[in-house]
C-alpha cells in the first residue's frame, strides 16, 4: 500500500491533464483515478478506469507509455513522469474480486436489457472490450473462439515475464461474469461461417486480429530455419536453441518479445537487426533496455540484403544504412550504403517486421483495402451493414489499447444502431 501511495502521490493533478486528452487511447479518466488511489479509495479508482476500460491489469503492463500517458505526463518535462501504467495495475491487483467488473455495470446491464443478439468472433483485445461494452449496453452476447482460450495475443503473443498469464485470466474472467456465453474451437471459414451467424445474431463483431508475418522478400527467406515472429510466438513451435545464434529482424516489441524469449531457451547469441536508429524503434524504450541488459546485441542502421545456406539458413548478408531526409518527408528514410556489405553466421533467422491478415479474409465476401484489411465506417462497419470489425483486422493501430479502443468504440455503434431498429 506504501508504494501505490507514493506513486499517487507524485502526480500533480494538473489542470492540462495532457496524460488523458493527449496521451491515452483509450481516453482513462487518469488524474481522476489517482485521486482515488490517494484516498485509499481503490474500488472506485477501478470503477473510475472501467468506464472507458476493461483491460486495465492488462494495458497497465504492457502499453506503450512513454509514447502515450507517462510520455504526456507534465511532470516528466523536468523529471521523471508519474508512473501512470503501475498505478493502473495496481489498481487492478488491489481490486480482486471477480465480480467487481459486473458490480460496476450491473444497474446499466439490467437498465438496457434487449433481447438483441451479437456474435463476437475473437476473444483478443478488441473482441474482449467489444463483448463487455455490448453487454453494459444489454445486449446478448456471445464469442466465438478458435481456441480453448480467451485473449488472443495477450495470451500467445506476448510473453509471461511481461504479461502474466494468471492477468489475462483474471480480466477474462471479470469480463464472462457480465453474462457473456463462449463458444470455443469455432474458427471462421472452417466450422464458422458468416452467413449462419447472420441467420442466427442481429449483429456480428468480427476481431481475429492479423497475425501472419510480414516478409522481405529477399533471397534465400524461404530457407529452412527462417521464421516468422508472430507464428513462434503464437504456436510456440520453437527449435533447439541451445548453444546457437539467431538473428531478429524489425524494431518493434513483437522483434523485442521474440529476441527476449529466444535469449530465454538457451541461445548462445541473439542479434537484433535493424535498419533505422535506436530512437526510431518502434518498441518501448524499456523492453530495449531490459533486452540489452540480458545480453542481446542490436546492429542498428542495418539491412539484410539476402540469406544463404545450403537448404538451411547458414548465413545473414548486411549491408549498413544512412538516414537522410526526403523531399516532401519529415520521416527519416534509411538509405543503403553502397559497399558496406558484411555477411554474419547464424543458425535462425526470425522475421518480425509486422503482421498482415490471413489470406482467407478476402473470401469472407467483405470490402478489403490494398493489404487486405477489412475496410471499415466511421461506425466501424463493413460493406455489410450487419457486420462490424476492428483491431488488427481492420487496420487499427497495432497496440493493445488502440485494439481495445475500437472494440469499444464499435460495440457502441453497434448498441445505437440494434436500439434504433
Amino acid at each position: 500500500m506504501e508504494e501505490i501511495s507514493k506513486k499517487a502521490n507524485y502526480c500533480l493533478n494538473c489542470k492540462v491533464k495532457p496524460c488523458a486528452t493527449k496521451g491515452c487511447p483509450l481516453g482513462n479518466q487518469i488524474p481522476q483515478f489517482i485521486e482515488q488511489i490517494k484516498e485509499k479509495n481503490y474500488q472506485k479508482a477501478y470503477e473510475i478506469l472501467a468506464e472507458t476500460t476493461v483491460l486495465q491489469g492488462v494495458c497497465g503492463r504492457i502499453c506503450p507509455h512513454q509514447k502515450q500517458c507517462q510520455g504526456s505526463c507534465v511532470r516528466g518535462i523536468k523529471g521523471e513522469p508519474v508512473t501512470i501504467g503501475d498505478l493502473e495495475a495496481l489498481t487492478f491487483d488491489l481490486v480482486n474480486q471477480g465480480d467487481s467488473l459486473l458490480n460496476c455495470y450491473a444497474q446499466e446491464i439490467s437498465q438496457n436489457k434487449t433481447n438483441k443478439k451479437v456474435a463476437v468472433i475473437g476473444g483478443g483485445p478488441a473482441g474482449l472490450t467489444a463483448s463487455a461494452f455490448l453487454a453494459k449496453a444489454g445486449m446478448k452476447v456471445t464469442i466465438y473462439e478458435k481456441y480453448d482460450y480467451l485473449g488472443g495475443l495477450l495470451v500467445h503473443g506476448i510473453p509471461e515475464f511481461r504479461l502474466p498469464k494468471e492477468v489475462v485470466k483474471k480480466t477474462v474472467d471479470r469480463i464472462l461474469r457480465l453474462g457473456i456465453e463462449v463458444k470455443y474451437n469455432h474458427q471462421l471459414g472452417k466450422n464458422l461461417f458468416l452467413e449462419d451467424l447472420e441467420a442466427k445474431y442481429d449483429a456480428i463483431f468480427l476481431s481475429i486480429g492479423a497475425n501472419q508475418s510480414v516478409k522481405m522478400e529477399v533471397e534465400g527467406e524461404n530457407l529452412k530455419g527462417v521464421f516468422g515472429g508472430n507464428e513462434l510466438l503464437e504456436y510456440n513451435q520453437h527449435p533447439d536453441y541451445k548453444g546457437k545464434t539467431v538473428a531478429v529482424v524489425g524494431g518493434g516489441n513483437v522483434a523485442m518479445d521474440c529476441a527476449r524469449t529466444i535469449k530465454r531457451l538457451g541461445a548462445k547469441e541473439v542479434k537484433v537487426i535493424y535498419r533505422r536508429a535506436r530512437e526510431q524503434m518502434p518498441a518501448e524504450d524499456k523492453e530495449v533496455k531490459e533486452a540489452m541488459e540480458e545480453g542481446i546485441e542490436f546492429l542498428f542502421q542495418n539491412n539484410i540484403v539476402k540469406i544463404t545456406g545450403n537448404d538451411k539458413v547458414e548465413e545473414v548478408e548486411l549491408i549498413k544504412t544512412k538516414l537522410v531526409q526526403k523531399e516532401n518527408d519529415t520521416r527519416l528514410v534509411p538509405v543503403n550504403i553502397e559497399g558496406s556489405n558484411e555477411t554474419k553466421k547464424i543458425d535462425y533467422l526470425v522475421m518480425a517486421l509486422g503482421s498482415k491478415v490471413e489470406p482467407y479474409v478476402r473470401k469472407l465476401g467483405l470490402a478489403t483495402n490494398k493489404w487486405g484489411n477489412i475496410e471499415v465506417n466511421e461506425k466501424y462497419q463493413t460493406s455489410n451493414p450487419k457486420i462490424y470489425a476492428g483491431g488488427d483486422l481492420a487496420g487499427v493501430k497495432g497496440t493493445v489499447a488502440w485494439a481495445a479502443f475500437s472494440g469499444r468504440e464499435a460495440a457502441k455503434r453497434i448498441a445505437e444502431n440494434l436500439k434504433n431498429d
